[in-house]
């Protein structure tokens, strides 16, 4: 006779795969661009996600790869260390299977995403040094009895990168039917590096020429390590909420990364606002890293007079930053000025040359 522990990891474990099968897959959308560049850009838009994020995915990776390896029981308190979506997701994934669970970030985080892990009934910790969340949430962990998901660590191995339709796999398959079905670019902020991961093994894996381009916001610790392959590297943080860390985690894959783009954070927020008009929805600042990044390569295949298409990954929706990158008062509040940036994607747009410096 199965055990109690059993019966009960065969349940949740049911419960995740028929969330999974519930679930239609994220759109991909295409952003018209000016014809005469033969090429095309479109959005997987990972904010129609039931808990509105990209992080939706690597959140039901980490709970299913806790449950398998036996590091997660009937009433066992979860916990991760987070600056805002992967804990909303995970909180949603914890209260489906009935799991308490407390997420361990910033002050900084926006106050809607806060409000979502407490609606979804998990409970916040926070901490005002970025780099102690880590240790904090390992602490909880322990003195509770739970587990520690540890994103950071695990997002890389926790995702099969072959395919199990994971976030390579999807773009693929949608492209397929597209004037130009196979990427030239794939762009991506990383957080825990495990997304990048994903897309950098599967496009190797598939034989596919499909290149993958991280964009890394200031006061990010990814573009030294890449540059230098110093995995020691450190910076003090990033301002872009979801993207960029303050040290380089154990599931950014260096190795799999073809290009790596710094990106000033007036111009992530300007492509943010930009992209808002443009798709008729909004977005999140991470989304207007990667489209900044986007552009510099579309100017860059342009001029070599390559045709193709490139794909953005639209992390999530503007919502949840309503009282933050969304709000003027606070942009100048915190020194940002996106207006000069913003204003050089319409100007590029309309046939002005694209900014090199």
């Amino acid at each position: 006779m199965a055990s109690v522990t059993q019966t009960w990891l065969h349940r949740a474990i049911a419960t995740l795969e028929s969330e999974s099968a519930a679930c239609s897959d994220t759109p991909l959308r295409r952003l018209a661009l000016p014809a005469d560049w033969g090429i095309d850009l479109y959005f997987k838009d990972e904010s129609a996600h039931p808990t509105g994020s990209l992080k939706h995915r690597l959140a039901r990776s980490l709970v299913l790869h806790a449950l398998v390896n036996g590091l997660v029981d009937q009433g066992a308190t979860l916990v991760e260390a987070s600056s805002g979506s992967t804990a909303v997701s995970e909180a949603y994934f914890a209260q489906m299977l009935g799991l308490p669970f407390v997420a361990v970030m910033t002050r900084t985080t926006s106050p809607e995403k806060i409000a979502l892990i407490e609606a979804y009934g998990g409970r916040c910790e926070f901490t005002d040094d970025p780099s102690a969340i880590y240790a904090t949430a390992q602490r909880i962990a322990e003195e509770s009895g739970g587990h520690y998901l540890d994103q950071f660590t695990n997002a890389e191995r926790a995702t099969d990168w072959r395919g199990n339709n994971n976030i390579a796999d999807s773009i693929i398959d949608q492209m397929a039917g597209e004037q130009h079905p196979v990427p030239s670019w794939v762009v991506v902020g990383a957080g825990t590096g495990g997304t990048s991961a994903t897309i950098g093994r599967y496009v190797r894996y598939k034989r596919l020429a499909t290149r993958v381009c991280v964009v890394d916001p200031e006061g990010s610790a990814f573009l030294d390590a890449w540059t230098n392959a110093n995995a020691a590297a450190t910076g003090p943080g990033s301002r872009i909420e979801g993207i960029g860390r303050p040290r380089v985690e154990p599931s950014f894959v260096r190795t799999v990364i073809d290009r790596l783009v710094r990106v000033p954070d007036n111009a992530s927020i300007g492509a943010m606002q930009w992209c808002t008009d443009a798709l008729g929805t909004p977005v999140g600042a991470s989304t207007g890293t990667a489209l900044w990044g986007a552009f510099g390569l579309i100017d860059e295949m342009r001029s070599a007079g390559e045709r193709g298409s490139i794909v953005v990954l639209l992390c999530d929706g503007g919502e949840r930053y309503a009282d933050t990158y969304y709000s003027d008062q606070w942009l100048a509040d915190h020194g940002f000025d996106p207006v000069a940036s913003r204003h050089q994607i319409e100007a590029y747009v309309a046939g002005a040359a694209w900014p090199t410096a």
